[in-house]
């Protein structure tokens, strides 16, 4: 029975060198896609401010409180829908005057941010006008996106596959081979670039009314970029 047993082990601990020996080594091209994909523009976030001041806290909040009331209240009178606004940030802060090294208090400011979803792209401006001319001090954020975005993203993403593809082909056929099996794909994301902010101060003269301001959305680049890994034969 031992001679047996020893036989066993032998081949056991031979298996693993037995199979690296007979290891081959696959040739593999790797390339990497790009594709873009452009779609109108179809949707907007604004964001609005209503700032105040006044030398009391409670007047500057009472103030504000004030002039966000009547922007909301317009906002609500546009039929935007109930989800389409929503609060960003509430602030309150003093501020001081520098002087021969000295802090004097110079009042209190209190903001208060929202953000307005536009889903009818052609009422941007309206909204803008209506903001400011109801009691908005500034309007900043300006972005644009598309409401089927996802779709947009993985049409770029069969395109990159493809345009990765098509270049191992072609690498392939210079070696004088061929594409055996796509081996991996790698995803790499595009991030999309920060919206410029577009600001629009209040004045007195923005108490008379404002005019549609003309904003021109054209059109969005969705990108895709893919590394892809294939084995020849």
């Amino acid at each position: 029975m031992r001679p047996l047993g020893l036989l066993v082990t032998c081949l056991l601990l031979g298996a693993p060198a037995a199979a690296q020996d007979a290891r081959v080594d696959v040739p593999v091209v790797v390339t990497s896609g790009e594709a873009e994909v452009k779609r109108a523009a179809d949707r907007a976030w604004v964001t609005i401010n209503a700032e105040s001041r006044a030398r009391d806290p409670k007047e500057a909040q009472r103030a504000n409180v004030e002039a966000m009331n009547a922007v909301m209240q317009k906002l609500r009178s546009l039929s935007l829908g109930g989800d389409a606004v929503r609060t960003t940030s509430v602030d309150l802060h003093p501020e001081f005057d520098y002087a021969n090294g000295r802090q004097t208090l110079r009042g209190y400011v209190a903001r208060n941010t929202i953000e307005v979803r536009v889903d009818d792209i052609g009422r941007v401006g309206e909204i803008i006008s209506a903001s400011v001319g109801s009691g908005a001090t500034s309007v900043g954020g300006l972005r644009f996106d598309i409401k089927e975005r996802a779709e947009a993203e993985r049409e770029a993403l069969r395109m990159a596959v493809q345009n990765a593809r098509a270049r191992a082909e072609a690498a392939a056929s210079g070696a004088g081979m061929r594409i055996d099996r796509i081996v991996r794909i790698e995803d790499h994301r595009v991030a999309m670039p920060e919206p410029r902010p577009m600001m629009m101060e209040r004045t007195m003269a923005a108490q008379a009314p404002v005019p549609d301001t003309p904003v021109t959305p054209g059109n969005l680049t969705i990108r895709a970029m893919v590394t892809l890994t294939a084995a020849l034969r």
